[in-house]
């Protein structure tokens, strides 16, 4: 039976659109996702959109529109830029949505008929951008949120608040377990030592505005945002709606998140679940910042980069190879359009693109056209058996910068063998097909190989050599698959076609696709 994997991204909010640092996560968690449906895994995708609270009611206002037409339009921005750079997700939710709806009041109600909720009143300072109250000493310099550097207000209401003091002694035992659930490790201490440091009760309920759900016990306080948000991993899955879908998911989730929300993933989240009798999620996975700059993206500080812009520029797949080529997911890296076009010109035109004009060209002018078998021995098949492991390791481990870099040390090792065995001075024979046999291997691996990060590039490969079918198919790369040297059947008909990645001028100005 096949093993259920249940891939998460953040639900983004809808009070402005997509940026580079949005497509970022995107990008890292549709080629997890891509990997395991070629293992054979079945894999359920999911992303949205987060629309309710008072940052969503205000921003509604102010341009004269009700909540739910802005959350319609820009909801809608996020579902299309998502399509636009090839997102595979099986699933879109929306908060507003009315299966959402009845899966947090469900949810709620759990909680509740557990004893894990009471009623009080709530003082504190509100960053209404991050719909978060802070504690004075975590506010930054003039009473400013220390994420948006933004002033804060001070609010008082009455509340229900979670018993979330009442959840440590399981949250680190969760936090401890062997596999641990949070990823890397430097994330899992961060939010242990959150814990031990003391939890506090926490408010999750609203009676300041009315754009959100209702409390299904007391229709005068609608659910704070962020504990809404988060319970859009089980409504997409079923709870509260489809009990036997549900529990075959859960909890066979894997989260990816930004460093920023760990909180509310790594502490608030899990607890929730216990409360409400359902096993916390099997993984959280919490990525590094993308800056500009050295400073994250976001609206406040006017830095963001529109992605769609970028990929009109140099090409969706480029675009998609660099987010997950350029920085190990989990620790922090910086973009810059210079880097961008290092990255294009080197792996993807001098190198991936490069491999294939030279092979195609050279089976069609020496050999007819009909590409050889590869041989039993050479220096590349050597190359592939012995990145093969760290490169199935490194998919597993959730780190495509460490996959596609060992993929590349292949695409570099077939480089080096045609510069060594010169196959443009050979005549046509056994040598000449050995060569050439292998180059074509090398290069259906690398197609399968790099098809999570790029995947209509790789079916390109895949055509241009004379293979059927295609090389993301579901089980492609599993145990049995077709990650094995010698695969290429040989006599098949090799086309030579357009440079797959035209060489571009570095020059070129960043400012032409909104890059600071």
């Amino acid at each position: 039976m096949a093993r259920r994997f249940y891939q998460t991204t953040p639900i983004y909010y809808v009070n402005d659109r997509p940026h580079l640092g949005t497509a970022y996560t995107m990008v890292n968690a549709d080629a997890l996702a891509r990997w395991h449906r070629m293992l054979g895994d079945d894999v359920h995708f999911l992303t949205g959109t987060d629309e309710h609270g008072l940052k969503i009611a205000r921003a509604a206002a102010e341009r004269g529109v009700s909540p739910k037409e802005w959350a319609d339009r820009t909801s809608e921005l996020f579902r299309s830029a998502w399509q636009a750079l090839s997102i595979s997700n099986d699933d879109f939710i929306r908060t507003t949505e009315p299966r959402h709806r009845t899966s947090v009041r469900r949810f709620m109600q759990a909680i509740h008929d557990n004893g894990h909720i009471y009623l009080g009143e709530y003082a504190g300072w509100y960053c209404v951008a991050c719909e978060v109250y802070y504690p004075e000493a975590e506010l930054a310099e003039g009473r400013t949120c220390p994420v948006h550097a933004k002033p804060v207000e001070w609010l008082v209401e009455e509340n229900y608040f979670f018993r979330l003091s009442a959840f440590s002694e399981r949250l680190l035992d969760w936090l401890g377990r062997d596999p641990a659930p949070v990823r890397p490790e430097v994330r899992s201490n961060e939010a242990a030592s959150y814990v031990r440091h003391g939890l506090e009760d926490i408010s999750i309920t609203r009676t300041s505005i009315d754009w959100g759900i209702p409390v299904p016990w007391d229709d005068a306080h609608v659910v704070y945002v962020w504990y809404d948000a988060l319970v859009n991993y089980i409504t997409a899955i079923g709870y509260g709606s489809d009990e036997e879908r549900f529990r075959s998911w859960w909890p066979a989730s894997h989260h990816l998140i930004g460093k920023d929300i760990l909180r509310f993933h790594c502490v608030w989240w899990p607890a929730m679940c216990m409360a409400a009798g359902i096993d916390p999620p099997a993984e959280v996975f919490v990525h590094g910042f993308l800056t500009v700059g050295g400073e994250k993206m976001s609206k406040t500080r006017a830095n963001q980069i529109d992605p769609l812009e970028l990929a009109s520029d140099v090409g969706v797949e480029p675009l998609r190879y660099h987010l997950l080529r350029e920085v190990s997911l989990g620790a922090d890296g910086d973009f810059s359009y210079e880097s961008l076009l290092a990255r294009y010109n080197a792996d993807l035109a001098n190198n991936l693109g490069n491999l294939l004009a030279r092979v195609t060209t050279l089976v069609a002018q020496k050999l007819g056209g009909v590409g050889p078998a590869p041989g039993e021995r050479s220096v590349v098949r050597s190359a592939f058996e012995q990145g093969i492991g760290d490169i199935r390791a490194a998919w597993g481990a959730s780190q495509p910068q460490l996959a596609l870099e060992r993929t590349w040390a292949l695409i570099g090792a077939a480089n080096a063998e045609l510069e060594a065995s010169e196959p443009w001075k050979l005549p046509p024979g056994p040598e000449l097909e050995d060569v050439l046999g292998d180059a074509l291997e090398a290069l259906r691996l690398v197609a399968i190989l790099a098809a999570p990060a790029m995947p209509a590039a790789a079916a390109t490969i895949w055509s241009r050599i004379g293979l059927p079918g295609a090389p993301d198919e579901p089980g492609r790369a599993a145990p049995d698959g077709d990650l094995a040297w010698g695969r290429y059947p040989g006599g098949l008909a090799v086309l030579k076609g357009a440079p797959l990645f035209p060489r571009r001028r570095t020059e070129e100005p960043g400012a032409s696709v909104g890059v600071p």
